[in-house]
């Protein structure tokens, strides 16, 4: 039993270490880290629908993204401007979970579900519709003609470029809203909803549970892998 532990939490490792290779290669790199931006931006959009509306999302060549909505209430405008990093932590936890219980064909579904929302409803800028399209249709050979041991390794590889970037972006943030607090993305705007709750608390938080969803992460990642 230890050396079968030992070995899944090396398979754990390794396609971290991969992830963190692909995601730093030029060009595929950046194409790849847009899977990140788009559970991030969804997270944004998913959140302001219980009481407002979504206008439009753009996903760009840089692996930035900008949903643009409008809110009924504060509540509103404050939950969205948390959910995008808290979401995309929790569907990087989930994708392992899902693939530590073999249910390959629900996380691509669920994948699916998130590119097909976007492209219908909320993409239009060229670059998020090229990627949307493009994505979509590599998630569907997954579906329709991978093999098991070929759906599995993808889609770890999947999980563990989501869990990474969820982890560097929220550390950007935690970085910039102690070096620049004025211009650091969802963490200025949550100083601006809330008035008297400074920039480095919200990169702080956003970082924290980042690293919290890492550790769950982690744990999946070490179960039942290889059974």
């Amino acid at each position: 039993m230890r050396v079968l532990k030992l070995n899944i939490t090396w398979k754990f490792c390794l396609f971290m270490i991969i992830a963190i290779i692909l995601t730093n290669i030029p060009f595929l790199g950046s194409y790849v880290r847009v899977i990140n931006t788009l559970i991030h931006e969804s997270g944004h959009a998913v959140i302001a629908l219980l009481g407002g509306k979504v206008h439009t999302i753009s996903l760009f060549m840089n692996t930035e993204g900008v949903t643009y909505t409008s809110h009924l209430n504060w509540f509103g405008s404050f939950f969205t401007g948390i959910a995008g990093y808290v979401f995309s932590s929790i569907i990087a936890f989930l994708s392992f979970w899902f693939i530590s219980r073999k249910q390959y064909k629900p996380l691509i579904f669920i994948l699916l579900l998130f590119i097909g929302l976007n492209l219908i409803f909320w993409v239009r800028n060229f670059y998020g519709l090229f990627w949307l399209i493009s994505f979509g249709a590599l998630f569907l050979l997954l579906l329709f003609k991978g093999s098991t041991t070929f759906v599995q390794n993808c889609l770890l590889i999947i999980a563990s470029i989501l869990l990474v970037e969820s982890l560097s972006s929220s550390f950007t943030i935690l970085l910039l809203s102690f070096i620049q607090p004025h211009s650091a993305g969802d963490a200025t705007g949550l100083t601006r909803s809330t008035m008297f709750i400074p920039a480095q608390f919200w990169g702080i938080f956003f970082f924290a549970q980042a690293i919290f969803f890492l550790l769950l992460g982690y744990k999946h990642g070490n179960y039942r892998i290889d059974k």
